[in-house]
């Protein structure tokens, strides 16, 4: 596996994208969008982890905006912050930075996967009900069956009906930020949605259960989550 740092160009500056090649020609392509706490160590190896299933994969630095752009997990005051001040504008402009430039790598967007984690999660949603990627997967993003984390983020679960490719949500049922009740009315409103879809809970996973760098880490619910995000890719980026 190769792994870099490129520098790409957007309206605000230049971005940092984490890429890891796989050994191998790539199947196709996959953007993980980070969560709340930047590019940190723990997106790099997911990213990492992403190659290794065969995928081009990389990781904008949705933060790029700010001077300090990693924060660590007890920094709560400088995440909400930092997060309060990204827009949905932003992502979006950094989500299509990244898919230019794997256009530039042979990957045009019906090849190309996102998945996002937390603050990420949403990230994903939000493109896939506005851009036609190849395929969505969100882990516990919190702001999709509630409102968003600014004022005026709309609640993006109200745009159901706009995803452009298939979706699949996973998500803790102890987590205390996003409603189960909210989760269940999205189920019932995918239903009959042009794109496939699927929602998966986890009984005994509370929010950044993938994470195994945080106590709320669940091993038995993520490694079920990471093989339903690998099947789910090979099937929609085939």
């Amino acid at each position: 596996m190769q792994t870099e740092n490129v520098e790409l160009t957007t309206a605000d500056g230049p971005m940092r994208l984490y890429v890891a090649r796989p050994d191998g020609e790539p199947r196709a392509a996959v953007i993980v969008i980070m969560e709340a706490f930047g590019v940190n160590g723990h997106i790099e190896d997911v990213t990492r982890r992403v190659a290794a299933e065969g995928y081009l994969a990389v990781s904008p630095d949705l933060y790029h905006r700010y001077d300090n752009n990693v924060a660590g997990y007890d920094q709560m005051a400088e995440i909400m912050e930092m997060m309060g001040n990204l827009l949905d504008d932003h992502s979006l402009m950094d989500v299509d930075a990244a898919l230019e430039w794997l256009a530039g790598q042979g990957y045009a967007a019906d090849r190309v996967g996102i998945t996002g984690y937390c603050m990420g999660g949403r990230v994903t949603f939000l493109t896939a009900i506005n851009r036609p990627v190849g395929a969505a997967v969100t882990w516990y993003g919190g702001a999709i069956v509630t409102d968003g984390f600014t004022p005026g983020q709309p609640k993006l679960a109200d745009r159901h009906a706009d995803l452009q490719c298939p979706w699949l949500g996973l998500f803790g049922d102890l987590d205390g930020m996003i409603p189960v009740e909210g989760l269940e009315q999205l189920r019932a409103d995918l239903e009959g949605n042009a794109q496939p879809t699927e929602l998966v809970r986890y009984a005994d996973a509370d929010h950044g259960f993938f994470c195994d760098q945080r106590p709320s880490y669940h091993a038995e619910s993520a490694a079920d989550a990471w093989s339903r995000m690998t099947a789910w890719f090979g099937t929609h980026l085939s």
